[in-house]
């Protein structure tokens, strides 16, 4: 009795009292406000997007000579652009021809892209049971990135050169008679260089969506009587949206501003809007090159308005 007296009373008993009142209280220890939380974030968006952006957008409007750069408010730079672009008397535009060369090559860059990361993605996900060998396959898909872009994209020419290997052996079997000239500096050689180098870009999200479906959904539609084909279109797609526009956000963004890709492997003959604005900062038209970004800007940003309309993008992030 004495012993139970002891044990109400001493500071024990206090000591657990106060620790179930604080759990009623729902008191949150070292736990800070959202707040704070969101200070680095938006201090990493203010530094590299915000004060960039902001900085395009005001030298777009200034004006420029041969020489100099004048601070100023006008909308020559961008009437100039567009100059002769809605009459139509010599056909398309300079500036029209350029944005469908551009989209040219980010259309088949990114349906190529698609088809291949999505098989890759596929396998390793469904097919690779094995954790080790999943990684291990994983980073044999990363070593292209071991190496910088220029050296990747230089490694195509002793091949698709018109003395190149492709050429040479195609020769030996007697397969052509002449070498093949489209192979390389041509809108070829530059959406197999582009889907060399971004193909990773849309692997990795397909990949993480595919990781999270739930096996048994697939043994369901198995049971069901549906063939690979109908689970594939049915089940697999679907639940793969949200990788499929996050890795196509990557890709589209990337290949509509690439210059050095298009530079090289086209051999300076084909043109796009990011080779356009990488010459205007070259003569130091630093105006033009900066309303020339503004109006890509726009225009990549409306397509990636459109293409997270068809999902929400939140639950793959």
């Amino acid at each position: 009795m004495i012993w139970a007296v002891n044990v109400v009373n001493g500071p024990n008993f206090k000591i657990y009292k106060s620790i179930q009142n604080w759990k009623k209280k729902k008191i949150r220890i070292f736990q800070p406000k959202l707040s704070w939380l969101a200070i680095p974030f938006a201090l990493i968006f203010i530094a590299y997007f915000v004060v960039p952006l902001s900085l395009t957008l005001i030298v777009s409007f200034w004006d420029y000579t041969e020489y100099s750069i004048i601070p100023d408010f006008i909308v020559g730079n961008y009437i100039y652009i567009f100059d002769g672009c809605f009459t139509f008397e010599n056909g398309l535009c300079l500036t029209f021809k350029t944005y469908i060369s551009t989209f040219f090559f980010c259309f088949f860059t990114w349906l190529i892209t698609l088809l291949l990361g999505f098989c890759v993605a596929y396998f390793l996900a469904f097919y690779v049971n094995s954790l080790p060998l999943q990684i291990t396959l994983f980073l044999i898909c990363t070593i292209p990135f071991w190496t910088s872009n220029v050296i990747r994209m230089v490694s195509w020419i002793p091949l698709l050169g018109r003395n190149g290997l492709v050429n040479d052996t195609l020769i030996t079997l007697g397969l052509i008679q002449e070498p093949i000239e489209w192979l390389l500096y041509s809108s070829f050689s530059v959406i197999l260089a582009l889907v060399h180098l971004y193909t990773l870009f849309m692997i990795v999200p397909i990949f993480n969506s595919m990781l999270r479906i739930d096996k048994e959904v697939i043994e369901a539609a198995y049971d069901s009587g549906a063939n690979q084909f109908q689970i594939i279109k049915n089940v697999i797609i679907p639940l793969c949206k949200p990788g499929i526009i996050i890795g196509s956000i990557f890709v589209i963004t990337v290949v509509m501003g690439d210059f050095l890709t298009i530079g090289i492997m086209g051999g300076q003959q084909l043109a796009s809007i990011g080779k356009i604005i990488n010459t205007e900062m070259n003569y130091l038209q630093l105006p033009g090159a900066a309303a020339n970004s503004v109006i890509l800007l726009f225009i990549t940003i409306f397509i990636i308005i459109v293409m997270t309309k068809f999902i929400d993008i939140r639950k793959e992030l």
